[in-house]
């Protein structure tokens, strides 16, 4: 860290240093690329497992054998530094290996969600003026339809089986019935299946290793959306670099050889840093889950038996729904919650959950977005306070500041998080508007990130994180927060899940609107309904009761397993009525 730094870094408010050593706040990665520092953490674990997929296990010497094998492919195939190739694959072997292949040769991977429709997939390769296409086989249909209007000229197509072991690759061919649709694909031209891209390592020479600055991008990643179109978001050798640093840092418990369950997606920062880049330069054994099924959460634990689970609310919702009373989770380390909020009750049921089935640990909530790269706090170790979101990762600053300017609030109020440190993104992909927006120099020197989430700091550096600010309810001027309107229905004993927005109003301007799903055992009688509007007026200010309640079978969910608060607030301006639960 520089003298000019450290300078601007004494006048900020830090509480939360205590909770780490000296030498842990002033870590350098060095200007080296993401594939550079995976080949230094893997000296002396070349045996070690990297990658379990399904059972078929891959060695970190393994791994980077096959990563050489397609960055020499790439090579072959015109790609060269600072071009852009997408990925478009689920948690497949092949997903990550390519990722790093890209990054070894100096290009950049743009991350994207395989589910994604037609329009928005074109849209990502244009506006990333992509030239090649790596894509799980289950997408070609779509991207048939639209590559011819992109900057695309070779496309390889990856089966979800190309990794599995024989009988399960088997079974998985019989029950998609993908041979048909691989010969048909490849009869078009430029286009190769996977198998046939790698044959191109043998004609090919050496790629060899492209000289990568930190501050070089390295990954585009696409926010989720659900605050207006997706942008892309520029992420750097650096910022990877530093976040798997700070990982081994927080989570010093962990050693080569632990198991990492990796459900979140590799086009998600959650899934590709936390999940995967990081685990790898702590040298764990990562599994790999291609598609997660909730009903067999349980059974997916009892065969891998992982040191560390990682997901959203809805995965640790389906772990203490599992009835299997002879789970063991006594080996788990760490039990860690990202990507959205977790409330109060949901909390309480997970860590009674995790000590009913022999965990020593309780469930740690983090906080980041993707123009961090996901991660920038934890609740963890001595800094672990149920509810919390805990304190910065090592390197990274947090402040709270007055909503839309970079005034400090004092300890103990509200405000919007505002991150600096080594994790924090170039910018937005051709949006230098919103990357202004976002990204500002305040008058301390330093260039803050402005989340648009609101939350606390104590005075020990403890953050509590409230909800996203463009969430608040500002109803006849009185500030309705939907997340404790949504903690306190779900405390009633017929609530399994609740969101609130925010609808239109006459003359409150807005008001809020519950959504609710019941549990199981109950159904939407008037008896439940008016015992719910009771308990709203016993433990909720007038201006924060919801003026409506629409109760159903279930929450609408963008891609990445969010409650899609804008598809709710869409359909009740348009008065729109899907999936409700008969009254």
């Amino acid at each position: 860290m520089g003298i000019i730094k450290k300078i601007k870094m004494r006048n900020l408010k830090t509480p939360w240093t205590k909770f780490y050593k000296k030498e842990d706040l002033e870590f350098d990665v060095g200007d080296k690329s993401i594939y550079e520092a995976l080949i230094e953490a893997s000296v002396g674990r070349e045996n070690l497992i990297a990658i379990n997929y399904l059972g078929r296990k891959i060695t970190y010497k393994e791994f980077i054998n096959k990563i050489d094998k397609v960055a020499n492919c790439l090579k072959f195939h015109g790609i060269k530094k600072g071009d852009v190739v997408t990925i478009c694959m689920p948690n497949v072997p092949e997903g990550i290996i390519s990722y790093y292949a890209i990054n070894k040769i100096g290009a950049i991977s743009n991350m994207v969600h395989p589910l994604s429709s037609e329009e928005e997939i074109k849209d990502y390769l244009v506006s990333t003026k992509s030239v090649m296409l790596i894509v799980i086989d289950k997408c070609y249909d779509k991207i048939s339809k639209i590559i011819k209007e992109t900057n695309v000229y070779r496309t390889i197509i990856v089966s979800a089986k190309d990794s599995m072991p024989l009988v399960k690759g088997i079974g998985y061919t019989l029950s998609t019935l993908s041979l048909p649709k691989m010969r048909k694909i490849k009869n078009l031209g430029n286009v190769i299946g996977w198998k046939e891209f790698l044959l191109t390592n043998f004609i090919s020479k050496n790629s060899g290793l492209v000289e990568t600055k930190k501050d070089d991008p390295a990954t585009i990643l696409h926010s989720g959306g659900t605050t207006g179109k997706p942008k892309g978001i520029i992420l750097s050798d650096g910022n990877f670099n530093s976040l798997a640093k700070q990982i081994t840092i927080v989570l010093d418990d962990l050693k080569p050889g632990d198991k990492v369950l990796a459900i979140m997606p590799i086009f998600h920062g959650f899934g590709l840093g936390v999940s995967m880049v990081g685990p790898f330069i702590l040298g764990c054994e990562v599994i790999m889950v291609p598609q997660f099924n909730s009903r067999k959460f349980d059974l997916l634990l009892e065969e891998y038996k992982p040191n560390v689970i990682l997901g959203v609310p809805t995965l640790y919702e389906a772990l203490i729904n599992t009835k299997n009373d002879k789970l063991d989770l006594s080996m788990l380390k760490h039990a860690i919650c990202g990507g959205d909020s977790m409330n109060p009750s949901l909390i309480r049921r997970v860590n009674l959950y995790l000590e009913q089935h022999g965990a020593k640990i309780k469930v740690s909530q983090g906080f980041g977005m993707t123009e961090s790269l996901a991660a920038v706090c934890l609740s963890n170790g001595e800094a672990y306070r149920e509810g919390s979101i805990g304190i910065p990762f090592p390197g990274d600053y947090i402040k709270i500041v007055k909503p839309e300017t970079q005034e400090d609030v004092p300890f103990g109020e509200d405000g919007e998080i505002c991150v600096s440190g080594p994790t924090v993104m170039l910018g937005y992909l051709d949006n230098e508007k919103e990357t202004n927006e976002m990204l500002q120099i305040h008058k301390d020197g330093l260039l803050w990130l402005h989340t648009g989430d609101i939350g606390m700091m104590t005075e020990e550096g403890i953050i509590y994180y409230r909800q996203r600010l463009k969430r608040m309810i500002i109803s006849s001027g009185y500030n309705v927060y939907p997340s404790h309107v949504e903690e306190v229905i779900e405390e009633h004993p017929a609530v399994l899940n609740c969101t609130v927005v925010g609808i239109s109003h006459p003359y409150k301007i807005e008001v809020p609107k519950a959504y609710i799903v019941l549990k199981n055992d109950y159904s939407a009688t008037l008896v439940v309904k008016n015992s719910i509007k009771e308990h709203c007026k016993k433990n909720l200010a007038a201006y924060s009761i919801p003026y409506e309640f629409e109760f159903r079978k279930s929450l609408p969910k963008t891609l990445i397993g969010k409650v899609d608060f804008n598809k709710l607030r869409s359909e009740s301006e348009n008065n729109e009525r899907i999936d409700v639960e008969d009254e």
